[in-house]
Formats: C-alpha cells, sequence, structure tokens
C-alpha cells in the first residue's frame, strides 16, 4: 500500500502504460484488428511484459476501448514506441477519416494497492 502519496514502485522499477480510447462502439473491431498488429509489433520490444485491451460491456460507455501495458522501465517502454514502424502504424490509426478516434495515453506508477 502507498504511504504518504508516494508511488509503490519506485522510478526505476515496472511502468504502467494506460491509454484510454474514446471511439465509437460500431468502430470497435476494426480498430482493435490494427491494435493487435500494432502490439504484436511493440511486443518483440525489449522490456516488454505484457499487454491487454479491455472493451466496454455496454455501447453507451464513452470509451470503449482501454489498454493496460506493463513495462520493464519507462526507458524500455521510450525505446519501443520511439520504433518508427511502431510510429508510422500509430499515427495512420490517429489519422483513419474511416475510424475516427480520441486517444489519452499515459505511463503510470502504482498510487495504491489492495489485493486479498
Amino acid at each position: 500500500m502507498a504511504i504518504d502519496n508516494q508511488p509503490v514502485n519506485a522510478p526505476e522499477t515496472s511502468v504502467t502504460f494506460i491509454n484510454i480510447f474514446d471511439i465509437a462502439a460500431e468502430q470497435v473491431g476494426a480498430f482493435v484488428t490494427r491494435w493487435e498488429q500494432r502490439a504484436a509489433l511493440l511486443r518483440t520490444k525489449p522490456g516488454f511484459l505484457d499487454s491487454r485491451l479491455h472493451r466496454a460491456r455496454s455501447s453507451q460507455t464513452r470509451f470503449q476501448l482501454v489498454n493496460v501495458s506493463h513495462w520493464e522501465s519507462q526507458e524500455a517502454w521510450e525505446a519501443a514506441t520511439a520504433d518508427t514502424e511502431f510510429q508510422e502504424r500509430t499515427r495512420a490509426a490517429r489519422e483513419d477519416p474511416q475510424t475516427p478516434i480520441t486517444s489519452s495515453p499515459g505511463l503510470y506508477d502504482v498510487a495504491a494497492e489492495f489485493s486479498v
């Protein structure tokens, strides 16, 4: 558990990348297919631990998709996402007029933790 609002994980430990996607429910399927291709590329990069894309159960939910990925370090994540091919695929997804999307990416440390 966090004490004095300090992250549970120190900066030199693993990092969590979270990206929420504001996308129309009817566009989710097409977006997921392309997301899987980008994730497969990142999976090959040093420092990658895991990634899960969560889909809202309701089509009325504002954020239809939430990506949660874990990396060994911020430096590993930065190196992986600097990859030219990944950058090109990400740019194409953002600029695709067929599936308009707004994303809100960020790196996070654990602030509080509870378990059984």
